[in-house]
């Protein structure tokens, strides 16, 4: 049970999926009223949980992707939640995200991830080269580092080499095309006003434009110092940008929660 708060006030578009939002909703009803505004309209997330997944480090917590989904189908104006991630095959725990995403009732796209093997044979690199480097350096700050410190990085390369490490693995499964694609066939064909997009990376900036000419609402859910630059400017064209730390009660593992003022620690919640 929980005491009358303004929670009482919210409107009839939020409908607690479990006993334990509609306490975090009398707890936090600001929160509540701010998600309401959002989902206003018919809305559409995407979820690329390849640019999500790192958050934690800098967030000191981790989204539950279970917990986040009883949180949006607490709305009865949210029309689909994509779920975007690559399978790695050899990963039990990779194929078993998968499958709990689906069973959470997300939309899954998921495709196998690629594993790229890089040479780091320096044998036949002259000592002060950068050729090597460039692979993984970005040519414009190799180009910033003195020759004593591409010598000293070299030198690192054989000492791995020595040690018989001749290349390493790189995995990739970049999902910008699919969340792009599905934007814009979204935009056309689901009647959807509000998109709102789970990541900061800069490949969305073209989709996010053009969307927002077509005077469709655009929100990114992100983390401070995780949205590109190029995003972050179309906040000039009525992109927003929300804080998912405003959110943590909801979505984070129960045992990064803070106990809540007069709810019973022990008491078996959903």
């Amino acid at each position: 049970m929980y005491l009358y708060s303004e929670y009482d006030n919210l409107s009839n578009m939020f409908k607690p999926t479990t006993d334990r939002i509609k306490e975090l909703a009398a707890a936090y009803p600001e929160k509540i009223q701010g998600l309401e505004k959002i989902f206003d309209k018919k809305t559409n997330i995407y979820i690329d949980y390849g640019n999500v997944r790192p958050w934690a480090k800098k967030l000191g917590w981790h989204v539950d992707l279970r917990r986040l989904m009883q949180l949006l189908k607490s709305f009865d104006t949210i029309n689909e939640v994509k779920f975007y991630h690559g399978t790695l095959k050899i990963n039990p725990y990779s194929k078993m995200l998968i499958g709990d995403a689906r069973h959470f009732g997300y939309i899954v796209r998921t495709k196998p991830v690629k594993i790229l093997k890089l040479s780091i044979d320096a044998s036949s690199i002259p000592a002060n080269s950068p050729e090597l480097l460039k692979n993984f350096i970005r040519k414009p700050f190799l180009a910033k580092l003195k020759v004593e410190t591409i010598e000293t990085l070299n030198n690192e390369l054989r000492l791995l080499n020595q040690q018989g490490i001749l290349e390493i693995e790189d995995l990739k499964s970049n999902f910008d095309v699919e969340i792009g694609r599905d934007l814009l066939r979204d935009f056309e064909n689901n009647n959807v006003e509000t998109f709102i997009l789970w990541s900061g990376d800069s490949d969305f900036e073209d989709p996010a434009n053009q969307l927002l000419t077509d005077k469709k609402h655009v929100m990114l859910f992100a983390t401070s110092g995780k949205v590109a630059s190029e995003l972050s400017d179309l906040c000039a064209k009525g992109l927003k940008i929300y804080d998912v730390k405003k959110i943590k009660e909801f979505i984070c593992y129960k045992k990064e929660m803070k106990p809540l003022p007069g709810i019973n620690k022990t008491e078996p919640t959903p």
